[in-house]
């Protein structure tokens, strides 16, 4: 038996155990969702980066993005650092928490719910987040198996049922508090992946400077401050995936959790030098793909001369990290990976059972019957995210710019001006969500690409609020 395969055979019981260990302690809807909302700074640290950050960047956007923008990709890590973590912790966090405690809510649809008084704001944004979050968590699940194929030589399929599988047992039985605890796990082992990782790629490119100067034989534009597609897409990309973060329901929900004010400034400084390190290696790395392969040299990542997006990663992971290593590369994508889909099927979860059945359906619905059913609509949506992956319907980038996107127009304008506002008013909120999503939604149908719709539709929500809010003044 190989070594990959024992390392991962002992990953998966740790994580496994894990999970049967929160399974006796998560006894109540706030233990399975929240954690009790007593996380420390350190395990929130943790799960918020390692949520933030997956396959979807390491194999997805790493790849695609590094390799048509080369260095200049790397704006899209420091926005990633600076605004989608360090803004987000400094300017909202506390504020977060705060507004949980006032408001006594567990999800954002149940704020903007009690803010706006409006139910219909609470069950257009559950929907949504039961509609564009599974694809998103398809994503995370085509890169997994993209990766399980390059290294394992598992059928697409066959990784794609086992990684199901497991995730849906670790979800079930783990809830929120096991996930932190495994995260602080994930994170540590991201560290360590993508410290070999840079290491690699240095040695097998014989330094940045002979990189560098490769790059810039096939196209001076991949060394420079604005990558060969130009500024626009550059700038769609950089606000999509930074901006998002403030209203994204997987990345808010850290802060009810979390303890204290005191958890956040602590938490505020370790998640951002983790977002740094992990972001900016990895795009880095994307951006050496045009250096490290070709259609000669690594034919599985190209067809017809043409690069495979979703397969340039995987393929240069295979070719620069030395055999002895890559089972921690193998272990990085996979930490990165179950963090995030933890994160997404648990906020899905909370979007059916929380929001529309003890919401709207029935309103007196026990705390046990309520927790049963946040595990059986875990499975759920796996099963559906599995099933979507399946299909392939698209690039991993092509489907998180329109998740992102879509998700980012539906609660920027209403949350982030009702966190920050007491002038904001229904109307101004249902507006900007609705007429933000459409927005997204109808630039994409005509053939725009997803980061760019994603970017504009963000951006229409944001500015509907206070727009409408100041033109009808009268509006409960």
């Amino acid at each position: 038996m190989s070594l990959k395969v024992i390392v991962i055979a002992i990953y998966a019981l740790i994580i496994v155990a894990v999970g049967i260990a929160g399974f006796r302690k998560a006894r109540s809807f706030s233990d399975f969702f929240l954690g009790g909302g007593q996380v420390g700074a350190w395990m929130t640290a943790f799960t918020y980066g390692t949520a933030y950050f997956s396959a979807v960047l390491f194999i997805g956007f790493a790849g695609k993005i590094g390799w048509g923008f080369g260095y200049s990709s790397l704006w899209i890590a420091l926005g990633n650092t600076l605004i989608g973590v360090l803004g987000v912790w400094w300017f909202m966090g506390y504020r977060i928490k705060k507004m949980s405690v006032e408001y006594n809510v567990s999800t954002m649809a149940e704020f903007l719910d009690k803010r706006y008084n409006s139910p219909f704001l609470k069950l257009f944004s559950s929907v949504c987040i039961f509609i564009f979050f599974i694809p998103y968590s398809a994503a995370v699940f085509m890169g997994l198996s993209y990766l399980f194929r390059s290294t394992f030589g598992i059928d697409y399929t066959v990784a794609l049922i086992l990684m199901g599988g497991f995730t849906a047992i670790y979800l079930v039985l783990g809830g929120y508090k096991s996930i932190t605890i495994i995260d602080m796990v994930f994170g540590v082992i991201m560290l360590v992946g993508v410290s070999v990782l840079l290491a690699s790629v240095l040695d097998k490119g014989h330094g940045l400077a002979n990189i560098s100067s490769g790059l810039s034989a096939i196209d001076p534009k991949l060394v420079s401050m604005v990558g060969p597609p130009g500024w626009w897409p550059l700038f769609s990309l950089v606000f999509l995936t930074s901006v998002a973060p403030m209203a994204m329901p997987q990345l808010v929900q850290k802060f009810y959790a979390i303890k204290d004010k005191k958890s956040i400034r602590i938490g505020m400084v370790a998640s951002s030098i983790f977002a740094l390190i992990i972001t900016g290696i990895g795009y880095f790395t994307g951006a050496t793909t045009r250096f490290f392969l070709s259609p000669g040299n690594t034919p599985g990542a190209f067809s017809n001369s043409k690069p495979v997006f979703d397969a340039l990663m995987p393929e240069l992971l295979t070719n620069i990290i030395p055999e002895g290593l890559s089972v921690v590369i193998l272990l990085l994508i996979l930490s990165a990976s179950m963090s995030t889909l933890a994160a997404l099927v648990l906020i899905s979860s909370s979007s059916i059972a929380k929001d529309v059945y003890a919401g709207f359906i029935k309103r007196d619905v026990s705390d046990q019957r309520l927790t049963m059913l946040m595990r059986f609509s875990s499975a759920i949506i796996v099963m559906l995210a599995v099933i979507l992956a399946y299909f392939r319907p698209s690039t991993i980038v092509s489907i998180l710019g329109i998740s992102w996107g879509a998700i980012g127009a539906v609660f920027l304008g209403p949350f982030i001006w009702g966190l920050f506002t007491k002038r904001m008013n229904k109307m101004g909120a249902i507006s900007s969500s609705v007429i933000g999503l459409a927005t997204c939604t109808v630039l994409y149908a005509q053939g725009m690409p997803s980061p760019q719709a994603g970017t504009i539709g963000m951006i229409v929500s944001l500015a509907l609020n206070p727009i409408v809010s100041l033109l009808t003044p009268n509006q409960a």
